[in-house]
C-alpha cells in the first residue's frame, strides 16, 4: 500500500474521497467529538484531515480549527467548504510546522496509522497538545472498514490458501485497545480511554457492475483472477439477497488521552 504514502495518490482521488469516504468517516466523528468539550475559545488541530469531516464538524462548536493534510488536493477540498473559523494548510503530520503546546484538542481520524513513521506522527500530536489538553485518534479494528474489510474476510473464506496483502504497520499495531492505549502513552499522553464504535457501511449493489471502482485500490482485489473475482461478486449478491444495499458493520477504536 505504498501509494497511500504518496500525496499525488490522494490528490487524484480527492474528489471521489469526498463523495464516498467522507460521508462514511463522518459517522464516527460525532463519537470522537463527544469526548472533548469544545467552545469558541478552543483551538483544534485536525491531522491528516482528508476532506475535513472532523474539522468541519468541530467548527460548528465555534472552535478555531486548523485542518492539515499532506495532500494539496485534500486541503483544497476543505478550503472550498470551510467556514470563517477553519483554516486549511498543507502539512506533513510527521513533522508539523507548529509550535509546542498550541492546541486544546488534536485529532487524527483514520489518518496517523497510515503514516510511514506513525509513532513520529503520534509524538507530533502530543507535542502540539497543551498540558491538560486532549489527543484523539480513530483507527480501524480490522483490515480497514466497509468494502475493503469485507473483501479480506471473503478472500479468507473462499480462498484460504491465499495470503492477504500486509497492512501498514501502524494499522496493525493500533488495531487493538491495548495497542492503541500503549502507543498513546508512549507518544506522551496519559490516561488513555478506548471506545469501540460500530457503524454500517452501505455497499450499493449496483456498484457490483464495476467493482474496480469499489475495490480498485486494494492489492487483494487486483491480485485475484477473473474466476476469483466472479466468485466474490456471487457471494456478495448472495449475502445481499434482494436488498439494494448490503450493510457492512465496521468497528473503529477511538482513543482519547490527556497531555
Amino acid at each position: 500500500m505504498r501509494e497511500f504514502n504518496q500525496a499525488d495518490h490522494w490528490d487524484s482521488s480527492a474528489e471521489r474521497y469526498e463523495e464516498t469516504a467522507h460521508p462514511y468517516t463522518a459517522r464516527y466523528v460525532e463519537a470522537a467529538l463527544a469526548h472533548v468539550p469544545l467552545s469558541p475559545v478552543s483551538r483544534v488541530l485536525d491531522i491528516a484531515a482528508g476532506t475535513g469531516a472532523l474539522a468541519l464538524a468541530a467548527a460548528w462548536t465555534g472552535a478555531q480549527v486548523l485542518a492539515t493534510d499532506f495532500s494539496p488536493g485534500m486541503v483544497a477540498r476543505i478550503a472550498a467548504r470551510a467556514m470563517a473559523n477553519v483554516e486549511a494548510q498543507v502539512m506533513d503530520g510527521q513533522a508539523l510546522d507548529l509550535p509546542d503546546a498550541g492546541f486544546d484538542a488534536v485529532f487524527s481520524i483514520f489518518g496517523v496509522f497510515m503514516f510511514p513513521d506513525w509513532r513520529k506522527g503520534l509524538a507530533e500530536m502530543a507535542r502540539v497538545t497543551r498540558p491538560g489538553g486532549h489527543g484523539i485518534v480513530a483507527v480501524w479494528q480490522d483490515r480497514g472498514a466497509g468494502a475493503f474489510m469485507l473483501l479480506g474476510r471473503l478472500i479468507r473464506r473462499l480462498f484460504p490458501e491465499r495470503d492477504l496483502a500486509p497492512m501498514p504497520e501502524g494499522m496493525t499495531m493500533l488495531s487493538t485497545a491495548e495497542g492503541l492505549a500503549r502507543e498513546l502513552v508512549e507518544a506522551g499522553y496519559r490516561d488513555p480511554r478506548i471506545e469501540h464504535v460500530t457503524r454500517d457501511f452501505d455497499l450499493d449493489m449496483a456498484a457490483l457492475d464495476d467493482l474496480d471502482t469499489v475495490f480498485g485500490a486494494s492489492p487483494d482485489w487486483t491480485s485475484l483472477d477473473a474466476t476469483q473475482r466472479r466468485m466474490i461478486v456471487a457471494e456478495l449478491r448472495r449475502m445481499a439477497g434482494d436488498r439494494p444495499q448490503l450493510a457492512i458493520p465496521s468497528t473503529a477504536l477511538i482513543g482519547v488521552a490527556r497531555r
